[in-house]
């Protein structure tokens, strides 16, 4: 479970452009849910993210994980229970390594290298089997650099990675935001399959309103730092794109756009 409780959080503090996003913002994502976050831009859904693992930080305010206060924890530490995938494919990959290096760097995430090759040899076929459940063909391309791989290729090896260790919480960030549409939908396929099998708590950020109203189990849209809306289980069900595009074009009006 992760709660945010009373968070406070300002933008350039202090100066003619201070800016408060949250005001005492509350939050709590109980465990195995997939939450889908829409909302306009500037709304602080990414934010959001950024102050669950630990990119930014808060004013004030307390972040819990399984009732553990981690506010204080830096993010390399809250990223071995916690994987993200970004927008841009190439933030979860390193582009100039092979795809075998790049596997073995996921598989090791929170351990100590120390003086012993990157690459285990005794895993490259356990690699091969985890490659091979995307049906991409990448299994037979161990040895060809990530950079040459389509958007859409990296994207799938960039959410592999992210769940490759022990993880309890995923974290995506617009993952599908810089795919065509075909490659999109695979990509949402994908994430669909992981996030049940490994039975991850999951909180989606998208400006796809098809995407937040068919996967996940609850809908939050955000508006200036607020959560306007919230549905879950069969109220979530029952939610139509429409409902979702009325309440945006609401919040226009009323911004005066």
């Amino acid at each position: 479970m992760i709660e945010l409780q009373n968070i406070n959080k300002y933008y350039n503090p202090g100066t003619v452009n201070e800016v408060c996003l949250f005001h005492n913002f509350n939050l709590t994502v109980r465990e195995g849910e997939f939450v889908s976050v829409v909302g306009s831009n500037g709304s602080g859904k990414t934010s959001l993210l950024n102050i669950i693992c630990g990119s930014i930080p808060i004013d004030l305010g307390k972040i819990k994980i399984s009732g553990v206060d981690i506010t204080n924890m830096p993010e390399f530490m809250r990223q071995k229970r916690i994987g993200r995938v970004y927008q841009n494919p190439s933030m979860g990959t390193c582009p100039t390594m092979t795809i075998l290096e790049n596997m073995s760097l996921a598989d090791n995430k929170g351990r100590t290298f120390n003086l012993t090759r990157g690459t285990n040899k005794k895993r490259v076929e356990y690699y091969r089997d985890c490659l091979r459940s995307l049906n991409l063909g990448l299994e037979d391309k161990l040895n060809v650099p990530v950079g040459s791989l389509s958007g859409g290729q990296r994207q799938a090896m960039a959410l592999l990675m992210a769940t490759m260790t022990p993880i309890e919480f995923l974290i995506l960030d617009e993952h599908t935001a810089a795919l065509d549409p075909k490659t999109a939908e695979l990509i949402m396929r994908l994430t669909d399959q992981v996030v049940k099998e490994k039975g991850l708590t999951t909180i989606m950020v998208t400006h796809n309103l098809r995407y937040a109203v068919e996967y996940g189990n609850r809908l939050i849209m955000m508006h200036q730092g607020e959560v306007v809306i919230d549905k879950t289980g069969e109220d979530k069900n029952a939610t139509e794109i429409d409902a979702i595009l009325d309440k945006f074009n609401e919040i226009s009006i009323e911004c005066g756009n």
